[in-house]
């Protein structure tokens, strides 16, 4: 039991940049726009969020607040650093793959030269303690307490309400209906008044967000607090894409989608604490590649089945009918 509950208690810090990440690539593609530029964004909202963390952290200012700080900063970021993808494939209807690919690869070239200018390091080092030992009242429910109430982050909670503002949106709301009306069918959202162009930007918009805090959200979590050029996100990025094919396109199953991933990559890192698996003597890397070999997998199984928005990656032209 109590293995199960380390598990647990380790496996939503790390599900929530993935489940974050895969809905903001989730809202770009229901609007009709790839967004293969997800690891670009959520390195460079880790980079300006841990950057704000570190020059706000000697005020004496309560961590969790600092935390609501850099994830601000880290919201702002990804979603201009999207607006170029944006620009790119909306306006100047460039290749939205290529142009995504090449927002991943300026994303560490630019932080690792500020950070060499700025700080003779390969990134940004926070001295910050995020976690949270127990929340009061809630942390004092038998068992579900203990489960999700402590050793913890305030990014679950975030997260989780994310994931249920993301599903109001998206199926509740006009504008939700709207964005995806012009994921599916551009011409036939023109012609009854719905500006295709300025829902499309609202998807690459949505996702620079969701996937600026992702990223921040990660270097808390999983990097204690701190963000690396090189290391970057260690592919979470691409792994947030084939969450987001995996649960379809939609919030709910993007979701269990992200847990199951999350849970893969917990267990992957902690073989040595699970009797049955470190007496298998296996070679712990192979565990830490599990998670990407199930992803590969599994994507080559269900790929075929799902079903993307129609209109995903072509450029909108007006005057096309």
């Amino acid at each position: 039991m109590d293995i199960l509950i380390y598990l647990i208690q380790n496996t939503l810090p790390v599900m929530i940049p993935l489940l974050l990440v895969a809905l903001g690539g989730m809202f770009s593609e229901r609007s009709g726009v790839i967004n293969i530029a997800l690891e670009g964004i959520m390195l460079i909202g880790a980079f300006i969020g841990t950057l704000c963390v570190f020059f706000v952290q000697g005020s004496g200012m309560d961590p969790q607040m600092i935390l609501l700080i850099g994830m601000l900063a880290a919201a702002v970021a990804g979603i201009v650093y999207s607006l170029l993808l944006g620009v790119a494939a909306i306006h100047l209807k460039a290749d939205q793959t290529i142009s995504g690919t090449a927002l991943n690869m300026f994303a560490p070239a630019i932080m690792l030269l500020v950070c060499k200018m700025a700080f003779m390091s390969d990134g940004v080092t926070t001295n910050v303690a995020f976690y949270i030992q127990k929340i009061p009242v809630l942390g004092d429910i038998p068992f579900i307490g203990e489960l999700f109430f402590q050793k913890t982050y305030l990014t679950v909670a975030i997260g989780i309400v994310i994931l249920i503002v993301s599903t109001i949106f998206l199926y509740k709301t006009k504008l939700g209906l709207r964005l995806r009306a012009c994921g599916e069918h551009p011409q036939a959202a023109d012609s009854v008044g719905i500006n295709v162009y300025k829902m499309r930007y609202l998807g690459v918009c949505l996702s620079g967000f969701l996937g600026g805090i992702g990223g921040f959200f990660y270097a808390v979590s999983i990097m204690d607090g701190n963000s690396n050029g090189h290391t970057g996100v260690a592919g979470f990025g691409f792994l947030a894409l084939a969450v987001m094919i995996f649960g379809q396109w939609k919030p709910v199953s993007i979701f269990f989608a992200a847990l199951f991933f999350a849970f893969l990559r917990t267990v992957a890192y902690s073989v040595p604490l699970i009797p049955f698996l470190a007496a298998l003597g296996i070679d712990n890397a192979i565990y830490k590649m599990l998670p990407y070999i199930v992803t590969m997998i599994i994507l080559a199984f269900t790929s075929k089945k799902s079903r993307a928005p129609k209109a995903e990656g072509i450029p909108y032209d007006k005057g096309q009918r």
